[in-house]
């Protein structure tokens, strides 16, 4: 028994037509034929009783009708469900390539690949890079690499961290001043990300740089969300040392104020991850070179 057999059987249950079940299969009536009378040799029951005039289906025939209905049903759903995932790049971001990066990159990538569906869990970079091991996705974004002989990491994307500070006429006058972060984080309260955050790794090697420790520092208060460290920031409660690009809408619509750290401490990459041992599939690999190129001509 197989599925064209059950579905020649379910065309003439529902035709009432050896001819009619075959042009709705587009096949022809003795090969219909033929399925029907395997199935009849193989169950070793009468499923139609023909006439010249007439066909009409069995007792029997109808309990298979079910069945097959049923099989047929979950044949085309798992076959839905698999071209489905064959079309899912399954994707893990961390905060920043989570709401700075992929917001450019999907539309024009999906404009060029219409069938793409993205399936994305966002963590921060410890997360995306624990989960990514564990095979919970394929591809994975993150802010912060790390000695692994089980990942490859891409870079793809140069960052700067900047200091980000509330937009008001004291902060204005410090940063046309030229004063040195270091003396504004001295005074000021610090807001601090979780610590598995890619970003916050940047800023602590920047603090440690500078002879500056959290237990010295004034910590206001540690968030798990950039935004909500942004919206705290811009409210008054503190300031942060954050990502340059989550940073560049807020500073350009006058929201907040960022202050560059010193050029040979200010950057850091973002990274493209994946197993090193994994298959990538064609349309990730596909998105991937489609990523390297988008900012490769952006930042030349």
């Amino acid at each position: 028994m197989d599925f064209k057999q059950l579905r020649s059987f379910v065309a003439v249950a529902d035709c009432g037509s050896f001819t009619q079940a075959a042009a709705k299969l587009y096949a022809s009536q003795p090969t219909v034929s033929a399925h029907i009378r395997q199935l009849e040799d193989e169950l070793h029951e009468t499923l139609f009783l023909r006439t010249t005039k007439s066909l009409a289906i069995t007792p029997r025939g109808r309990e298979l009708y079910d069945y097959a209905v049923h099989v047929l049903d979950l044949q085309e759903q798992l076959m839905r469900a698999w071209a489905q995932d064959e079309r899912t790049i399954r994707l893990g971001a961390s905060t920043i390539p989570s709401s700075c990066i992929l917001p450019e990159v999907l539309p024009p990538f999906r404009a060029q690949h219409p069938d793409a569906v993205f399936s994305v869990l966002q963590s921060d970079s410890a997360g995306v890079l624990q989960q990514l091991r564990t095979g919970r996705f394929e591809l994975g974004f993150a802010g912060a690499q790390e000695q692994s002989p089980e990942l490859v990491f891409l870079p793809f994307f140069r960052d700067r961290m900047v200091l980000i500070t509330p937009n008001t006429p004291h902060f204005a006058k410090l940063l046309q001043d030229g004063t040195p972060v270091k003396s504004i984080l001295e005074r000021e309260p610090l807001l601090l990300r979780e610590a598995g955050s890619g970003s916050q790794k940047c800023a602590d090697a920047f603090l440690e740089e500078e002879g500056l420790s959290q237990r010295t520092l004034h910590v206001a208060a540690r968030l798990e969300d950039q935004q909500s460290i942004k919206n705290l920031v811009a409210a008054g409660l503190g300031v942060s040392i954050i990502s340059g690009k989550a940073a560049q809408d807020d500073c350009a619509s006058g929201r907040l104020l960022a202050f560059p750290l010193p050029a040979n401490r200010a950057g850091r990459s973002l990274y493209l991850v994946w197993r090193k041992n994994g298959v990538l599939r064609q349309q990730t690999l596909g998105f991937i070179e489609f990523v390297r190129n988008f900012y490769a001509e952006q930042q030349n």
